[in-house]
């Protein structure tokens, strides 16, 4: 007999869409508890930049994956996948249905197709080549050697993430495949749970104007302050929290290489191309649910889509 799929739900779209407030709000509808999926709201301390839901907006729903790391450890889809397959489990236990929110594409997809990651075909040997490499020449020259083998992965991987650039390096040193190949192969994967794969979206000119109020009020509720006080506390900016929209970009200002205005143009700048990839992201990704706000403009309606959604498919 075959093993029925477990229920989950997926809220996913670009930055500023709305995507927490529908979270909850399903949440509360259906039984559920939350999962983020963002990439930088498990660090503690960065609440502003990372727009952090807030105890008030959770509205006594738990949530899971936030404030759960310090900012000077590292973060990847690897560590995501088994916290977050942990959380799942979790929620099953409360009898409560999982609800995935967040807009980190592979971290949903991580989850969904239950991605292979593991790394028990790992050279230890060439590994420490390529750590003592990087400390001898610089991380640039680890990421020019990915650029060579597999520049897939060299565009997706920051050159200030070593770990997964050594990570890809030894994978292909080892198969002799690149691993963004290995990684494509595991997307078309069918997704192992039932599930509803919601895409908040809008108009472009409006979601637009939203990052850029929203940076705006981020900048008025001290982001800048948040920040210097990251660094104070002995954070660096090739840290993977430093690497996160709003905290890479005024790093130059307090280090005094480029005044405020263009800190904050750019941190507006860089959210509104963020939002075009993920958009990108999920119009590759299959059996999505598109909920365009310019069709359900108030919280309600959009609301009570989402629900029929869940019951009609």
């Amino acid at each position: 007999m075959e093993k029925k799929l477990q229920p989950l739900i997926v809220i996913a779209g670009p930055t500023g869409v709305g995507k927490s407030k529908l979270g909850v709000d399903l949440a509360l509808c259906i039984g559920g508890e939350v999962v983020s999926c963002d990439s930088m709201q498990v660090y503690r301390r960065m609440n502003i930049g990372t727009a952090k839901v807030t105890p008030s907006e959770m509205k006594g729903i738990p949530h899971y994956m936030i404030d759960v790391l310090e900012p000077e450890e590292p973060y990847d889809v690897v560590l995501f996948q088994k916290m977050a397959k942990e959380a799942i489990e979790t929620i099953y236990s409360h009898g409560k249905i999982p609800i995935l929110v967040g807009g980190t594409g592979f971290y949903i997809q991580s989850v969904l197709k239950d991605i292979d990651f593991t790394e028990e075909d790992g050279d230890s040997l060439y590994r420490a080549e390529l750590e003592e490499l990087a400390r001898r020449e610089g991380k640039e020259k680890l990421h020019e050697m990915l650029l060579q083998v597999d520049p897939v992965s060299a565009e997706k991987i920051h050159s200030n993430n070593i770990k997964r650039t050594i990570r890809a390096l030894e994978y292909y040193h080892k198969s002799g495949q690149a691993i963004s190949l290995h990684n494509e192969e595991e997307s078309r994967k069918p997704c192992v749970y039932d599930s509803r794969f919601f895409v908040l979206t809008d108009d472009r000119k409006v979601l637009y104007d939203r990052i850029d109020k929203r940076v705006d009020q981020m900048m008025a509720d001290g982001l800048l302050d948040e920040v210097r006080s990251l660094l104070a506390e002995g954070c660096k900016a090739d840290m993977t929290s430093m690497q996160g929209i709003g905290y890479k970009q005024l790093i130059p200002y307090i280090e005094g290489k480029c005044d405020l205005n263009s800190a904050v143009l750019s941190i507006k700048q860089d959210s509104r191309h963020y939002a075009k990839r993920q958009l990108t992201w999920f119009r590759r990704e299959e059996d999505t649910i598109w909920l365009d706000r310019q069709e359900y403009p108030t919280e309600e309606v959009l609301l009570q889509k989402a629900i029929e959604e869940i019951k009609n498919k």
